[in-house]
């Protein structure tokens, strides 16, 4: 009886230790996107597109964030977050992403061509 107990016993260590052990190999095959990852950055950013236009190429209208220096976006999406920005549901909208996920969309944004930046000093939503 004492045989076979320690042989379940065994068994269940190699399963563990063969599960502990396959643990960073998994972690390997499917990498966590990184805030420098241009594909993850225009996945956030695509919560922008509803108001901004595809891409950040708003309709006439709306604000196009398409070529927004990346400097201005992330103090726009700074005052939005701390309430110093007036708007109607940007405060929300900033407080849901982190500051490298800020600064990820706003690079991507910055690179985007096909419409300028608004002037300084444009009305904002």
């Amino acid at each position: 009886m004492m045989l076979l107990f320690l042989k379940f016993l065994l068994s269940r260590l190699t399963l563990a230790g063969a599960l502990l052990t396959a643990q960073p190999a998994l972690a390997q095959r499917a990498p966590v996107p990184t805030p420098d990852d241009a594909a993850q950055a225009r996945n956030w950013a695509a919560a922008c597109f509803a108001c901004h236009g595809p891409d950040g190429r708003a309709a006439p209208g709306s604000l196009p964030l398409a070529g927004m220096p990346a400097s201005e976006l992330e103090q726009a999406m700074r005052h939005f977050r701390t309430g110093a920005r007036p708007a109607t549901v940007m405060h929300q909208i900033a407080k849901g992403y982190t500051g490298e996920q800020v600064a990820a969309i706003a690079r991507w944004f910055a690179a985007q061509h096909g419409q300028p930046a608004p002037a300084a000093g444009a009305a904002t939503p």
